[in-house]
Formats: C-alpha cells, structure tokens, sequence
C-alpha cells in the first residue's frame, strides 16, 4: 500500500521526500480507519451480539465471565492483532514497521493479561457458588494471578527490547535477593495460605478470635496477602495471612460442628445458709416431680447405712444426712436433663468449686443444642433466671456483696432504731 501511494504521488510530480511523507499519511490514515473499523464491528456489534446469546443461555459459567467483563475486554483483540497483520502489508519494511509490530504485540500481551485476570475472578466466583466456604480457593487463585502477572512482564520486557523469554528470566534470577525483598510480604503469604488451606486451619465462615489483632467475628476473605474478618460490632478487621501461622487464633468451628454450645457458669451460694434437711424438708423435697425418686432413693440409702452402724438418723456427727445443698445439685442436674434444649449426649456436670471468700461456687457445665448466639444466651439466662428464683426454696441463699442500701439498713436511724 505504500509502495502504491508512493507511486502515485510521483506520477504527480511531488519530490522523492514529500511523496514518501504523503504515502506515510495516507498509509497511516488507512490503518486506523481499518483499526476504528474492526474496534467498532468487534465492540458494537459482535459483542453484544455475543452477550444477548449468553442470556439466552441456561449455562451459568458464561453468565458470570460477561459479568466479569471478559467478552468486553477480548473486543479489543480483533484491532490490535489487525495492527500486527496491517504493519506487515501496509507498512514498509523497515524500523517504523517493526516499532509498531513490537508495540502492537506488547498491547496484545497486556490485554490478554486483563482477559486472564477476568477469567480467574470469574472462577473464583463459581467456585464460591458451587462449593461454598467448604475451602478457600481464593489464595490459590491469587497465586495465579501473580503468575500471570510475572509470565506478562516477562514476555513485554521481551517483545520490546527484542530478547528472548528465556534472556528475560535469567535477568531475574540474577535479581532474586532483590525479589524476595521486595515480594517479602507476598512470599510469607502464599506459604501461609498454603498451609492454611493444606491444615484446613480457617475457611470463609468460620468464626473465629484473634485478639492480638482485635478480631472476634466471621471471617469473610482469605486471600493470599490479608484475612478479612467481619467482628460482631460490623468492623472488618485485616490480619496478615501469615499472621495466623505465626501466631494462635481460636477457631469457633469445632464448636459449631459438634451439635452444642458450652454453658459454663457457677451459682454462687451464701456458705451461712447450708445445713442438714430436717424431716420436714424431705417430706417437702419428696413432692417435688423431679426430686421425688431421688430424695426417697437417697434417704433409704442414708437410713440403711446408718442403722448398720448403729448411728441415730437425726446425729449431727459421724452419721449420713442428706444436706440442702445436695438435694439442690440434684434438683439443677434433674431441671437440666428435663430441659429440651439441653444435649445430654456431650458433657453434662453439674459441680461444686472450692469455696471462696463469694461463697460456694456450684458451676454448671453443660451444652446448648442450639448454637445460635441470641437462643444460646437466651436459653442461658432462662436456666439461670430459674434457679436464682427456685434458691428460696431450698432454704438457700445466692452470695452478693453488700450494696449501699444493705449498709443503710444496717446504719442507726435518727431515734437509735435501725432504718
């Protein structure tokens, strides 16, 4: 083409050099009308075209890469590959044509890398789709993109300064301490989220605690640099990917698939109000539905080993007597198993402490069927709310310091009396 333009504007009778200049232009007006062309019919016409198609269709894997943009970002392929083919038939053999070779080929590598970057995202998608939080893929990718990223710089730095792949990659070997300063924080990810992924320490989901880094929630990302964690106040907390090898973090997991959550708390009950049952005690202990069995049980196992050791029933040394506290622990240890919500399957203690100066500690050591944290602390505080009222009962009283107004009862009142 420019041979022929040349030509002619000889035959014209322009100079050897204006003519040349005139057939460059023309040269070069006819490659980008070409170019603008190619551009338009590829991203007006052949694009949407394409997308229409993928709504039509009931595969879900090309709706997500038209989401991604990856049909949008190869419409700039057509162009750039024509200005590769059109420096070759237009252009003169010479240095411009193999400068816009060269540069056409860098455009093409630099799109495909976009392309790629797309489609990864876009597998990263279906992957959480069709497999959920099971694993998290989403370092494994990263990875990926890095490699696509260092595969590109690569083969740009060899298109334009016209040296082999293999040249490039040499270079950079010789500037591997360099490198791993520099990707240092990259490097320490990927091999932690590998071994987070190979150990299966964390998934997205997975609720988890890390207080060095002020994180308690869900985590919400795992990716090859950083693990987002959503806290329960909605603040998303950022922790280095390595960080979670090199350090501890309780993950909540476990406790989610085992079927129950812990209660752990202790009643602490005034040491001053514990003595012996006295008949009558027992005669109302015995009435109680979820006391009934035991308490008889209990008192004629009592009364045998007393009677073979010749010991009155009502001896308050050396003989067996039942005490309040006792027929207490039983009764919240019946309530419990009785409750519905209550897994009997996982462990079920119902325990006295070492008593302190707040009293005695009787702790209850039990597991919520349901693990949802409003219906577990619910189910909690209903628990406790009924043993603090039912202590009364058992001639029991739960320990409390004294406040300000247990100290104005205590203080003379104006006439000498106590208010």
């Amino acid at each position: 083409m420019f041979d022929l333009l040349f030509e002619l504007a000889r035959t014209y009778g322009m100079p050897e050099t204006p003519a040349r200049l005139a057939a460059l232009a023309g040269t070069a007006a006819l490659i980008i009308f070409l170019l603008w062309a190619a551009a338009a019919v590829s991203r007006r016409a052949l694009i949407p075209l394409l997308e229409k198609a993928v709504e039509k269709s009931s595969n879900r894997w090309d709706d997500v890469l038209a989401a991604h943009g990856v049909f949008r970002a190869s419409g700039w392929l057509p162009p750039v590959v024509g200005l590769y083919f059109a420096a070759e038939i237009f252009l003169p053999a010479g240095p411009l044509a193999d400068a816009v070779r060269r540069l056409s080929m860098a455009a093409f590598v630099l799109l495909m890398t976009g392309v790629v970057r797309r489609v990864v995202d876009a597998a990263a998608e279906l992957i959480r789709q069709r497999r959920g939080a099971e694993i998290s893929w989403q370092s494994y990718l990263d990875t990926l993109k890095i490699a696509v990223y260092i595969l590109s710089f690569v083969f740009l730095v060899s298109v334009l300064t016209d040296k082999s792949p293999w040249g490039v990659l040499t270079l950079f070997g010789g500037l591997t301490a360099v490198l791993i300063l520099v990707f240092r924080d990259t490097i320490l990810g990927f091999v932690a989220s590998m071994q987070l992924a190979a150990r299966d320490m964390v998934r997205v989901g997975d609720w988890i605690e890390m207080p060095s880094h002020g994180a308690d929630g869900d985590v919400i990302e795992v990716s090859i640099h950083t693990v987002k964690v959503r806290n329960w106040d909605k603040t998303i907390t950022t922790i280095p990917t390595h960080a979670l090898v090199s350090g501890s973090f309780k993950n909540w997991r476990g406790m989610s698939e085992s079927g129950g959550r812990r209660i752990k708390r202790a009643l602490y009950i005034d040491l001053n109000s514990i003595r012996f049952c006295t008949p009558e005690m027992i005669e109302r202990f015995s009435n109680y539905p979820l006391l009934a069995d035991y308490v008889r049980t209990r008192q004629e196992e009592i009364e045998r080993h007393n009677r073979a050791r010749g010991l009155p029933p009502d001896a308050a040394v050396g003989a067996r007597r039942q005490t309040n506290i006792g027929v207490f622990r039983a009764y919240v240890e019946a309530y419990l198993r009785d409750h519905p919500v209550i897994n009997d399957d996982m462990t079920f203690l119902v325990r006295q402490l070492a008593p302190g100066p707040q009293g005695l500690p009787l702790e209850i050591y039990v597991f919520s069927r349901d693990q949802r944290w409003a219906n577990y602390e619910a189910i909690q505080a209903d628990i406790f709310d009924h043993l603090f009222a039912v202590l009364p009962e058992f001639g029991l009283r739960p320990f409390q310091y004294p406040s300000g107004h247990d100290l104005r009862l205590l203080s003379p009142g104006r006439n000498g009396e106590t208010q």
